[in-house]
Order: structure tokens, then sequence, then C-alpha cells
């Protein structure tokens, strides 16, 4: 999701619009109608239309909607099923944008629901954040879910709460190591015991949710800053731009990674970062920023360890 909001990041003026039903308005192939029948006890009935739950919908009705907006994608509309995005820089743009969406969802009888549909915004909630000419926040309505969740009492439960916080890790630093002693109790043959560590990181990701920082969008014209660090608990990153958080990025350490002396543990956060960052630093001016000095003579070794 990051990248599809990184391409708002000049928008100034929103508009959202979802459409009413949308399988419903996907006609089904004629021949294809009698494969969709089921049995009730008032008798057989078929679908004319696209179900929901069906496998292939949701990759199906993604390909109409892109092939719909296939001129405006990536220029001033994001589309999400049924969702769409417009975002303009200015309130002239945004008619102007917002006349060629409605031509197209007319040219293609697509229909929206008016109820749903928000003109003219300058800052809108989409796909679980809220967008605005600051950069992008957490929707506290969805923040709000992650607050008022109990204390997990199975492996199950640990996995729907890391799933659900997990999807805000970008706004929390270090979000690995805090939530390390609850991931613990999810791998294989672990005993499950509720200790104080894994109540304090708990407790610890409800509240940095709440005070989540709103990160900047990011503008490629400017040179990215990467800070990275690295311990005994995981790897650490973050992306600024002009002393602005982008992102944040953090892991744990695999196996094979706790044997690794301190420089090359510092490397690899560098190398996470990197790879993680790739979209936004290729052919990009960055510059890496790391608190182990000698990572600085890594180039100018005759010989480098193939690690």
């Amino acid at each position: 999701m990051p990248s599809q909001l990184r391409i708002t990041s000049w928008g100034r003026v929103f508009l959202k619009i979802d459409l009413r039903s949308g399988y419903y308005q996907i006609k089904i192939k004629e021949d294809d109608i009698p494969k969709t029948a089921f049995s009730t006890r008032y008798g057989l009935y078929e679908y004319l239309v696209m179900s929901f739950g069906l496998t292939n919908a949701p990759a199906f009705f993604m390909y109409m909607m892109n092939s719909v907006f296939m001129n405006e994608l990536d220029k001033f509309v994001v589309v999400f099923i049924n969702a769409i995005l417009i975002y303009s820089k200015n309130e002239e743009e945004h008619e102007e944008h917002l006349r060629i969406v409605l031509t197209r969802l007319r040219e293609h009888r697509l229909y929206a629901k008016f109820s749903k549909c928000a003109f003219w915004l300058r800052e809108v909630g989409f796909l679980g954040h809220v967008l605005s000419e600051k950069g992008v926040a957490v929707d506290p309505s969805k923040v709000e879910d992650v607050l008022n969740w109990k204390q997990p009492e199975t492996v199950t439960e640990i996995r729907s709460f890391l799933g659900l916080a997990g999807y805000y890790r970008r706004f929390i630093k270090d979000f690995s190591k805090i939530a390390k002693p609850m991931t613990s109790l999810t791998k294989k043959n672990a005993k499950f015991v509720w200790s104080p560590k894994c109540e304090e990181g708990f407790q610890t990701l409800k509240k940095l949710l709440t005070s989540a920082p709103v990160l900047a969008q990011s503008d490629i014209t400017k040179p990215f800053d990467v800070y990275c660090d690295a311990s005994g608990n995981g790897l650490g990153c973050v992306l600024m731009q002009e002393g602005r958080v982008i992102d944040y990025t953090s892991r744990q350490l695999r196996k094979h990674e706790t044997n690794y002396p301190t420089h090359d543990l510092e490397l690899a956060a560098v190398v996470h970062a990197l790879k993680i960052w790739r979209h936004y630093l290729l052919g990009n001016t960055c510059h890496i920023y790391t608190d182990h000095k000698s990572l600085k003579y890594i180039f100018t070794q005759p010989e480098i360890n193939m690690r």
C-alpha cells in the first residue's frame, strides 16, 4: 500500500468515489450462468452478475478498473477494487480531473453510490490512511480497533493482533523489536506463556499507534536520508527527507544473523534499508547514516567478505 499512497504526494485537493455493489455491475457470460447455480428450499437460482466470494472476482474487477482508467492511473487517479481516489494540485485542475473520471464511469456504465462519495476534500480517508497536504496519517477509526483489542490468549489471537497492528508498522519505530516477545510465542512448539515483556510490548504498540506521526510524502527532486541501526534484538531503519520521517522499517534477526559480529550486523541493516526502499532510492541521491564508523572504509578493503 505505501507505493500506492506515494504517488499522491503532490495532491492538495482530493475526491473519493465508491462504486455501488461493484461486483454486481459485471454481467456473467451467458454460457457460464448455469455454473453459478445453487439450490434452496425455494428452488434453483443462478447468478446473472458476478457474485461476491468468487476466487477470481477481486483480480478480474481490478483488471477491469485498471483498464477503464488506464490513461489516468498514477497521474491523478488511484484505484483499489471499487474505491477510486482522485488527487489534484488545485481546485481548477481538480474540476477537470473530476469531469474526466465521471465521463469514464458514464462511458462504461459504472455507477457510484453517492452516499459513500466525498468531494473537494483537503484530507481524505483511503484504505486505512488519512491523506492530506501534510502527509500520510493513521486512520483514527482503524486505530480504535487496535486499542480495544483484549489481551491475546492463543497463538491465533496474537497473529491476528500483529496482523492488524502490522498494517501500520511503517508509522512505528522499531516495530519488530517491540513485537518480538509476542512473535516468539507464535513459533513452532513454543510454550504459550504471556510474560510481562509480552504485556509491555502489547501495550506499547497500542500507545504508539495512538501517537503515530504524520509521515511526510516523498519528493524525488530532493535527496533522501537513510538512518540505520542494529542490535541483538533486530534491525531498525528510518527514511527521512529534510528532517521529516517518510517511513520506518524494522525486522528481527534471522537465526544465522545472531552470530554476526557488530560490523556485519550494521551492514545488514543498511542492506535491509536499501532493499525495502529501493523504489524510493533507485536513481535518486541518498545519504546513509550509521553509528558504526568502520563501514565507511568497506570499499577501500582489498578483499571483502563474501557475506
